[in-house]
């Protein structure tokens, strides 16, 4: 069609062009003007020239530039403005001195304006028309082909941010018909993937989370008979058994205590209970894990903090059996309250951890290159960072010369 149409304009401009010719200048007409003129000089009328063939417009002026006669199609101004328009200028002369001028005009000018002009609104019909026809075709190509494409576009950015539940919608009439139906059912299959890897991994986790809390229940049996059978044992061999029992199943609550926070947590149904309490509550957690009376600590500054106790419990029992267990050496507790915040730097005299290892420590199920031979999960820090951001605080670490020190910042109320 665009070829059409400028065929169509080339062909409109060429006969314009051929159509617009200057008419020839007929010598004859011309001198038997001028004799006619000569010959009734000063008594030129209208019917003078009935029988003149000349075509061209004309105008005939005396010595002083005064119309005497012209065409009803000129208009005479000046002689100079005549010779600048390239007009034909004869003398007329009588008794051999010049008494006037014919002034024959050339239209050239005008007729050259004219084809300016009528080529200018036939490019512009032109144009008109084929901006109308491309903008009706890109509408057209946009809704057929672009748009359709857009669509898959977003479709699969959905997909890969897991929106399964936005369908792709089509037009009945669109040319990838089967291609879109097919990219849909992969939609809904991803959908129905997902969710059953959902209910597959909560199944696992609610399993996990069942059988943690119901091996608490005879390790605590365990305990309190180990307990019941050290205070009645007498002999030094059966006391060391007992508490070689004890010790472990310490340990198998600990270890199950941790794998049933971080279910619960991935399941969201950990809850904490965040209260106003005295910072004294600090003094008799400390007390509770200070087992062989390793811990040393200054007084805690007497203030209000926000804080659910069993939580902070977990958290103060969590770190405090990592230094014995990887450290194995005393303890410091320091305190002071710094921008809001309760600081407890809880500070062992161990090897403590390599500082690649470090901004990985509180990782799920992270446990570093120093824990061969002994017992753990790698889940106690990862609990005590959710517990204490969970309180509004926060938990960090960092190697010392001579050891390591966790500190904790508890919020102030």
């Amino acid at each position: 069609m665009i070829v059409v149409f400028f065929a169509v304009g080339i062909t409109c401009s060429t006969i314009i062009i051929n159509n617009k010719n200057t008419e020839e200048v007929d010598l004859i007409a011309i001198n038997d003007l001028v004799k006619t003129v000569e010959k009734n000089w000063g008594q030129i009328q209208e019917e003078t020239f009935h029988s003149s063939s000349i075509l061209q417009p004309y105008s005939i002026i005396d010595a002083s530039e005064n119309v005497i006669y012209q065409t009803s199609d000129t208009s005479f101004h000046y002689i100079y403005d005549a010779i600048k328009n390239r007009d034909i200028v004869m003398d007329v002369k009588k008794d051999n001195e010049i008494v006037g001028k014919i002034i024959i005009h050339n239209n050239e000018q005008e007729i050259v304006e004219q084809m300016k002009s009528e080529l200018v609104k036939s490019i512009l019909v032109i144009f008109t028309v084929l901006m109308i026809i491309s903008i009706l075709y890109i509408t057209y190509i946009y809704r057929t082909l672009l748009k359709p494409f857009q669509q898959l576009q977003a479709f699969a950015a959905n997909v890969a941010r897991g929106h399964f539940d936005i369908p792709l919608n089509m037009g009945k009439n669109n040319y990838f018909g089967a291609f879109t139906e097919s990219f849909d059912l992969l939609r809904e299959e991803l959908d129905a993937a997902r969710q059953r890897e959902y209910e597959s991994n909560r199944s696992k986790k609610e399993l996990v989370a069942t059988l943690s809390h119901d091996i608490k229940t005879p390790v605590a049996s365990i305990k309190a008979v180990s307990e019941l059978m050290l205070m009645q044992a007498k002999e030094d061999k059966v006391i060391k058994q007992v508490q070689t029992i004890s010790s472990k199943a310490e340990q198998i609550n600990l270890l199950v205590t941790d794998m049933f926070h971080a279910t619960l947590e991935e399941l969201q149904q950990l809850k904490l209970t965040v209260t106003e309490q005295s910072s004294e509550i600090l003094v008799e957690m400390i007390e509770n894990v200070n087992y062989d009376h390793q811990i040393v600590y200054d007084a805690i500054p007497p203030c209000i903090i926000l804080t659910d106790p069993l939580r902070m419990q977990q958290v103060i029992d969590n770190i405090i059996s990592n230094s014995y267990k990887y450290a194995g050496t005393k303890v410091i507790v320091k305190s002071q309250i710094n921008n809001g915040y309760l600081e407890l730097h809880m500070i062992d005299f161990g090897c403590g951890i390599s500082e690649k290892e470090l901004p990985l420590l509180f990782n799920k199920y992270y446990r570093g290159k120093n824990v061969e031979g002994k017992n753990g999960s790698g889940l106690g820090l990862y609990i005590s960072k959710y517990f204490m951001e969970n309180m509004q605080g926060h938990i960090h670490c960092y190697n010392r010369q001579d050891g390591f020190t966790v500190v904790l910042k508890i919020k102030l109320a």
